[in-house]
């Protein structure tokens, strides 16, 4: 049990693979652990999140699809249903995870009900809500006007802090609280895993965690991949939260068929990480990257491009290996090294494993949200919430 009264928290998020789901279905688990009372709210129950686990409940969102609309919506049912749970469950906070639509939605509902009822509205930024939707003139003000309404403003890395008040205009504090991941343990061991991906005792395992969207530059990975030497010297497990489809055709113009193995929508990512030798990773942008953390959990290094907030998870050449975006042959060879170069690959392996338990712990990290709970909670205690 944590310090203090036990906390009756809302969360919503994207429930779909992502980061952004992986970390919200996390904390909630956690801070089910410490006592509070845990109640996500969104269209369907997150991927990741247990189906029964004390203290955690979970309330759907009805979207219907009315022909009056050409586009079903989703905010105001959410935002009514966001209303309903903070009423009928005294929540003390709605923590969303992403600015469009969520932190609209909990200001939404917020309005709905009387001042004694309302919860305080956390706000957590994961990336596309500021790099992409805040430099659109459709969603910035939109976006500005829920940062500037919430009652808290997180951010998951110092990069995302700093460009969320840039491109946003947003001249409220942002509180830096790094994504964490605590494994669950695999269901089978290292070696079922390579057996059944086909890998034998002189091949190492690659590995590629992500949602395969436009900014995860697959492109790249695959021409990354095919650069690699000898060729039969890996193969590469990608992982892909969305659909592959769009991919295969770019595998086969590679020569990639016998190299690349692709499992869509895998929620036992455990089982993966705990196989893997290396992670590799070419994105274009990137608020922190979760995938490299859960990499790094299990003592996998990995090889990524220096963007976005990488270098706040990666230590150059101490716990990984980071290179420039676009330079492919740079990413090849650091791959080939620590393909070939098992000695050096494991004592980046054993740092990145330490810097994870340090620095992006459940320990580590869940104290900095129930302390800002509290805080937003004492700081506006008897007073009417902003907006």
């Amino acid at each position: 049990m944590t310090a203090g009264r036990p906390l009756k928290i809302g969360i919503t998020c994207y429930p779909s693979v992502g980061g952004s789901g992986v970390l919200a279905s996390a904390l909630g688990e956690e801070l089910a652990k410490c006592g509070h009372e845990i109640h996500f709210i969104s269209y369907e129950r997150p991927f990741r999140l247990p189906a029964e686990a004390l203290r955690i409940h979970f309330h759907p969102v009805i979207i219907n699809d009315y022909d009056l609309f050409k586009y079903p919506d989703y905010t105001l049912p959410l935002s009514v249903k966001m209303a309903e749970v903070s009423r009928n469950h005294g929540l003390d906070v709605l923590h969303v995870h992403y600015a469009v639509p969520h932190a609209t939605a909990a200001i939404l509902a917020r309005s709905m009900l009387p001042p004694e009822q309302q919860p305080r509205v956390v706000t957590t930024l994961h990336g596309t809500d500021t790099t992409l939707l805040g430099r659109d003139a459709g969603y910035g003000p939109a976006i500005r006007h829920a940062l500037n309404c919430s009652d808290a403003v997180t951010a998951v890395s110092s990069f995302l802090q700093h460009e969320s008040q840039r491109l946003l205009h947003f001249e409220g504090p942002i509180d830096v609280i790094h994504n964490f991941f605590d494994p669950h343990p695999p269901k089978r061991s290292r070696e079922e895993v390579r057996r059944e991906l086909g890998l034998n005792d002189h091949e190492a395992l690659l590995l590629h965690s992500s949602n395969v969207r436009p900014l995860k530059r697959i492109d790249l990975l695959l021409e990354t991949a095919a650069r690699i030497r000898p060729v039969d010297s890996f193969k590469l497990v990608i992982l892909a939260g969305g659909s592959f489809a769009p991919f295969t055709g770019q595998v086969r113009r590679l020569g990639l068929d016998n190299r690349v193995i692709v499992r869509e929508k895998v929620s036992d990512i455990e089982d993966y990480l705990q196989a893997a030798d290396v992670g590799l990773f070419t994105s274009e942008s990137e608020s922190f990257c979760l995938s490299i953390l859960e990499a790094m959990c299990f003592a996998c290094p990995s090889v990524a491009t220096r963007v976005g907030g990488i270098p706040e998870v990666i230590e150059d050449s101490v716990s990984g290996l980071l290179i420039p975006f676009g330079d492919i042959d740079a990413l090849a060879r650091a791959a080939e090294s620590l393909i070939q170069d098992t000695s050096t690959r494991n004592a980046l392996g054993r740092a990145a494993q330490q810097r994870a338990r340090e620095r992006f712990s459940a320990d580590a990290i869940v104290p900095r949200y129930e302390a800002l709970y509290r805080r937003v909670i004492g700081e506006v205690r008897g007073l009417r919430p902003r907006g």
